[in-house]
């Protein structure tokens, strides 16, 4: 496992930045860099959990991720434990698979910076991932830039 870290300079207020990136509609939006149809569903609040879920690629139902949110300081930072794999519905947080590359936490940090905001991720991520990630995640934050400057 090993860390890998993005960042971007927006051009509009930390809030907007964070309810861009954060709220359901605009969400679904700039993650299609990962996967068109991703979605969440729970809450962003610290301690509670959280899916990340989108059509499997093969096309055959759904999958995504069991997480938690682990801190979340309002307009500063959030960080996102994740626990395990979802597939077509199924919770697998114990399989060996699984217990490889858990927990692995994905951070997002806000900073005021010269009348915008940076963002910066911070993930731990399997070798076997590393590439695909270095690719989506600057599209993702391109998305994320161009809904947050509307």
């Amino acid at each position: 496992m090993q860390k890998i870290h993005f960042s971007i300079i927006i051009n509009a207020p930390r809030e907007k930045v964070w309810n861009t990136m954060l709220e359901d509609a605009t969400y679904r939006q700039w993650t299609t860099a990962f996967n068109p149809g991703s979605y969440f569903k729970g809450s962003w609040e610290e301690g509670s959990k959280i899916l990340f879920l989108g059509p499997n690629p093969d096309g055959n139902g759904e999958g995504g991720m069991v997480s938690r949110i682990k801190e979340n300081r309002l307009y500063e930072f959030v960080s996102i434990e994740h626990l395990g794999m979802i597939n077509n519905g199924v919770e697998d947080t114990t399989s060996e698979e699984v217990k490889k590359w858990t927990p692995a936490f994905e951070n997002y940090t806000f900073a005021s910076v010269d009348g915008g905001t940076k963002v910066s991720v911070d993930m731990d991520i399997n070798d076997d991932y590393k590439t695909m990630f270095e690719e989506m995640w600057p599209k993702a934050l391109q998305i994320l830039k161009e809904l947050s400057e509307k």
